[in-house]
């Protein structure tokens, strides 16, 4: 095998398939990259559950292919200089030259990497990266960590007509965001779930502006971006019915700026910690919100305007997950609605369409 190509394109291809790689394994090879030098240059990591292939713009003089080690091969790759590398191997010794450094280290039969699960198109869908970017890092934080659930260790893509919802759920919150495909193949209605460590993956590799096209196949989920392909399982079971999940006949409404509820919310959770927890108390009187928390090193309080009047409902949230679900929400001014003290929050856009919903369950308050 014997190629060149600019070393700052290998090195990102080499972290990107990195990123996929077992950091420890009992197959040696698992370790390790495995490079395909054909038609095209294709770098691949692989751990079993997520798979991620990057191809690059390269020279190629032989053809062949080979694993090295995936730590070693990005190091030397990453430190080399700016300047065409050529990379050359015989048998299992690879040479690479860079300027005027040069390395010779030792490959991995590429017979002991395990193959990349292909996937068999059912249904697909595209849209545009930044649009699935947000999308994913809008709801990922709601994903649980959970295994006695293993199907909510990941997030719920459902397409309904030109739809997408994305939901996440982990007992305590639920996360959930819509937008509308651009394009779309197969079955009018379809869902699946995919696991949450490959979306973070998914959500690195979505950092251009071009399209980025979902392939759902019976056991798989191929998303490719680019030069760039991210195959990972599907997750399987029955995933929570978010549509009656979801409170919408609420009594209580009011209005709050996103970013004044937030510096509210962060000033009084200066003093929870994760030695010392305790819940936000929260009291929505008429156009004033007021919270507080009491731990073991004192109290907070402090107040935010709303619109409305909450009538005095009190409700306890756990810091975090309702702060969580304010930063996470895309829109400057957010609507919040309750019936009781013991019923969850929605929080929803106050304005236009209702591209996002987060719900987040209370924490019962000890009297006072």
């Amino acid at each position: 095998m014997k190629f060149s190509c600019e070393k700052a394109l290998l090195s990102t291809a080499v972290s990107t398939a990195s990123r996929a790689v077992s950091p420890k394994s009992s197959i040696p090879a698992m370790e390790g990259i495995l490079i395909e030098a054909g038609s095209v240059l294709r770098l691949t990591g692989y751990n079993l559950e997520t798979g991620i292939q990057a191809t690059v713009p390269a020279e190629i003089r032989e053809k062949g292919s080979l694993v090295l080690s995936a730590r070693l091969f990005s190091e030397i790759v990453r430190k080399m200089p700016d300047d065409i590398l050529t990379f050359s191997s015989n048998g299992y010794n690879v040479n690479i030259k860079c300027g005027l450094s040069e390395f010779n280290i030792l490959g991995t039969d590429p017979e002991e990497f395990p193959e990349l699960p292909s996937v068999d198109q059912q249904n697909a869908l595209t849209l545009k990266q930044p649009v699935l970017r947000s999308m994913i890092g809008q709801t990922l934080f709601a994903v649980s960590d959970n295994e006695s659930r293993p199907v909510h260790t990941g997030s719920l893509f459902d397409v309904e007509g030109n739809t997408l919802t994305v939901v996440s759920v982990d007992g305590y919150r639920l996360a959930l965001r819509r937008e509308t495909v651009e394009e779309k193949h197969g079955v009018e209605n379809f869902s699946f779930v995919v696991p949450g460590s490959a979306l973070s993956e998914v959500e690195k590799i979505c950092s251009g502006e071009e399209k980025v096209t979902i392939t759902q196949g019976a056991r798989h989920i191929m998303f490719q971006a680019g030069d760039i392909l991210l195959v990972c399982r599907r997750l399987e079971g029955e995933f929570l019915p978010y549509k009656s999940a979801i409170p919408r006949n609420n009594t209580t409404i009011i209005q709050a700026d996103s970013r004044t509820l937030l510096s509210c919310l962060d000033r009084v959770s200066l003093i929870i910690s994760e030695k010392l927890k305790s819940p936000l108390r929260c009291v929505f009187g008429d156009g004033m919100l007021s919270v507080s928390t009491k731990t073991a090193i004192g109290d907070a309080a402090d107040q935010c305007p709303i619109e409305g009047d909450g009538g005095g409902l009190e409700i306890g949230f756990n810091n975090k997950y309702l702060m969580d679900a304010i930063k996470a929400a895309p829109a400057d001014k957010l609507r919040l609605e309750f019936t009781s003290g013991v019923a969850p929050c929605v929080i929803l856009p106050a304005e236009g369409e209702e591209t996002f919903i987060y719900m987040v369950l209370p924490v019962r308050l000890k009297a006072n």
